[in-house]
């Protein structure tokens, strides 16, 4: 079997946020938060890293990040290009964002047939969670059904005091594994709780803070690429109809309708892990701050790859 590798999305613009944050530093060694999730993929594992990113951005990310990984992980690039499509198909005139995540991933396949697991570059996700899904990975193969996996994270470990985010709320069985996701596009922590709106604010509905959500850090199978390859035309073609500025791709969706066809099922593995991001530029000195801390208490050493 062979040995799983990370696929890390960092493609998208912080449009929240503004300008490229995946490469912002948050502490005062000048390391990013893709520092913390390498150092601790590799901790679990992981030998071989993939960066999604886009073409115009390498340099930079070579920079920043790639040329130090070299010395420690193997390092690959793919680009998320938006004229990658379907023969027949063609990015309508204007249109700029990116095919969102399930295109990101598809990115990948020339780089990638066999396990490997799936992160946002901008988000923190813990010791824990790598260790779980890299050991899923190593332990679980596709038989009559893909069998996939994800991190599940408490709500309450992942809402930010400076505005609202997007989770997706996972709904399992009695056996932990996943039924379905509910995207709620606006949760915000309201009245000592944590609740979200559909309505731009006319109702709210509270969610308990034990609430398990995605932060999409995923584990798939090679097949999962294979799939995301033959429906992507389907989307197009509906996409391209009702929204051709902005429809996108969604990963969690492609699960979502595997998991309908019985085709595949994805365990909840649960860290109680805190997870940190910086949606928004209030969220830096939070980020930096929980950093500086863990740092302290000797979770990470203070330069995580040695002098440089």
């Amino acid at each position: 079997m062979k040995k799983p590798v990370l696929v890390i999305m960092a493609a998208g613009m912080g449009s929240r946020y503004g300008g490229l944050k995946q490469i912002d530093p948050i502490d005062e060694e000048g390391q990013i938060i893709m520092d913390f999730s390498l150092f601790d993929a590799k901790r679990a594992g992981f030998e071989k890293v993939a960066f999604i990113i886009k073409r115009e951005n390498e340099e930079d990310f070579r920079q920043v990040i790639g040329k130090r990984m070299a010395d420690h992980m193997e390092v690959a690039y793919v680009f998320q290009d938006i004229a990658n499509l379907p023969e027949g198909y063609q990015v309508p005139e204007g249109r700029v964002k990116p095919w969102g995540t399930g295109h990101a991933v598809l990115s990948c396949l020339e780089e990638i047939d066999g396990p490997f697991a799936v992160i946002n570059a901008d988000d923190y996700y813990g010791e824990e969670a790598f260790r779980l899904i890299y050991h899923y990975l190593e332990s679980h193969e596709d038989d009559e059904k893909y069998r996939y996996t994800m991190v599940g994270y408490q709500l309450g470990n992942t809402v930010t005091d400076n505005g609202h985010v997007a989770r997706g709320i996972c709904e399992m069985d009695e056996a932990g594994r996943l039924v379905g996701i509910c995207e709620r596009t606006r949760v915000e922590k309201r009245d000592g709780g944590i609740a979200f709106t559909e309505d731009e604010g006319e109702t709210w509905n509270f969610v308990p803070k034990e609430t398990t959500v995605s932060m999409n850090m995923w584990g798939f199978s090679a097949s999962i690429l294979q799939e995301l390859k033959k429906r992507f035309p389907a989307f197009l073609d509906r996409g391209l109809q009702e929204n051709p500025m902005k429809c996108e791709y969604f990963l969690p969706e492609v699960v979502s309708r595997l998991l309908e066809e019985e085709k595949a099922t994805v365990d909840v593995l649960k860290s109680k892990d805190k997870w940190y991001g910086v949606t928004y530029k209030e969220d830096k000195p939070v980020v930096m701050e929980a950093v500086r801390k863990m740092t302290e208490e000797g979770r990470y050493p203070k330069k995580l790859w040695g002098e440089s």
